[in-house]
């Protein structure tokens, strides 16, 4: 395995456990990572207002990736970088999505708008980002500004089936592909967490076979397959650790520190 100069970690399912709080051992593991001057920082289908409480607690320098990387911020949160979802191409993700039953979300860069007070997952995204829905009746004022578009649905046979068909749908006007199991987001074309890995190795002067990445779902792929070294937690699905150069252990049994040991040993 490369020597390591750069860490990329995902942050649902990775860095946070099942109830969204980071343990004390991936807070202690980045620590060891800065002590050891290696580079690290975050990329996530998160909204930019749902990644500010990890900045502190992660000592984080480094910008920042937002909406599987579309959006590129500095550790204050003020946008370096930022890709909207063509307006057209948003209208028709909406509508599938609406003809599916499942329900829908819109994130500009600063609200997450929903026209849903009680929809299913509402109650899960406020935890996991620490903001508020704003409760609109139409979306159709805010099709221009769109960052990112989400089904959220817990049928995941239903979810995995309207990915498919979306993708087929945007071509290559967006990108979709399922964050978690019950999320579907579609996010501007030509950006993903891939092109945030190449941009902030780029930016770093850190070749690609020194960055070591890690998450735990399909949108994490391109990053796997931009890095030299990529870890998939242990509650990753089977097609997901196969693209792996390494499988650690759960996002509850501190995977992610366990893979940040593997990285400090080529020290």
């Amino acid at each position: 395995m490369n020597r390591i100069a750069l860490v990329v970690s995902d942050v649902d399912g990775t860095l946070l456990t099942k109830d969204k709080t980071l343990t004390d051992g991936a807070g202690a593991a980045v620590r060891r990572l800065h002590e050891a001057g290696i580079g690290f920082t975050i990329v996530s289908s998160r909204p930019t207002i749902g990644m500010g409480f990890l900045i502190a607690p992660l000592d984080i320098t480094l910008p920042i990736g937002a909406f599987n990387g579309s959006s590129i911020v500095d550790p204050q949160l003020k946008p370096l970088e930022q890709h909207l979802i063509p307006a057209a191409i948003a209208k028709r993700s909406i509508d599938l999505l609406r003809e599916r039953g499942i329900d829908i979300w819109l994130f500009t860069n600063d609200r997450w708008l929903t026209r849903n007070p009680d929809g299913e997952y509402n109650a899960h995204e406020k935890l996991a980002i620490k903001h508020d829905p704003t409760i609109v009746s139409d979306f159709t004022p805010y099709l221009g500004q769109a960052c990112k578009i989400v089904g959220a649905s817990s049928d995941a046979a239903l979810l995995q089936r309207c990915e498919a068909d979306m993708q087929q749908m945007v071509g290559n006007d967006a990108t979709a592909v399922r964050s978690q199991t019950y999320y579907l987001d579609v996010t501007p074309p030509g950006h993903d967490k891939g092109t945030f890995v190449a941009g902030i190795a780029k930016r770093l002067g850190v070749s690609l076979e020194n960055v070591a990445t890690i998450g735990d779902m399909q949108n994490d792929l391109p990053m796997f397959a931009r890095s030299g070294v990529s870890f998939a937690m242990g509650n990753a699905s089977d097609d997901v650790k196969a693209r792996a150069t390494h499988v650690t252990e759960t996002n509850e049994h501190d995977g992610f520190a366990r893979a940040m040991d593997t990285v400090l040993q080529l020290r």
